[in-house]
């Protein structure tokens, strides 16, 4: 069970580095970390394994599934869905044994989009308001307000509404 300390609540497996902001009413779940300089807004839900990497945002409200790392560069908006397993990256060419800190690439999740399961969000992307990636896409360029995005490579089949019914069926 979560413990509440006051501001949000937390299960006692998940570490919170000092230096990270959590929003009133968040929850956090078993085994997840939490890094300096992540910030996560309120009424958040942040499920089990996940990472939150410095300087990535959360707005409020965004509900983020297992096993979902939000990397360094990466911002939210608020009301956003992160699917199970869904994926960021911030370098276009990493290799190992090249530390490439200085080449990360911003990715924005804007209001409402929503993220399906094992997508794949390849950095420097923007995915529009509302837009709604299906699972296992690989998204590489980006997604207009309100689009329906599947595939591999990903591409647009149609248009959802806000609240993700899809509004191009006659």
């Amino acid at each position: 069970m979560n413990e509440w300390n006051g501001k949000y609540q937390v299960h006692p497996t998940t570490v919170i580095d000092e230096g990270a902001a959590i929003g009133e009413g968040t929850k956090i779940w078993h085994f997840s970390h939490i890094m300096a300089g992540a910030i996560i807004g309120k009424n958040c839900n942040i499920g089990q394994n996940v990472v939150v990497s410095p300087q990535a945002i959360l707005g409020n409200n965004v509900k983020v599934q297992n096993n979902v790392s939000v990397y360094t560069g990466v911002i939210c908006e608020d009301d956003v869905f992160l699917g199970p397993s869904c994926v960021f990256t911030n370098v276009i060419n990493p290799r190992s044994f090249i530390s490439r800190k200085e080449e990360f690439k911003p990715t924005l999740v804007k209001k409402g989009a929503t993220i399906g399961a094992n997508a794949t969000i390849i950095c420097g992307i923007t995915i529009g308001e509302y837009a709604m990636i299906g699972a296992g896409s690989v998204v590489t360029k980006d997604v207009p307000p309100y689009a329906l995005i599947v595939g591999n490579p990903a591409r647009q089949i149609g248009r959802v509404d806000k609240e993700g019914n899809r509004s191009d069926i006659s």
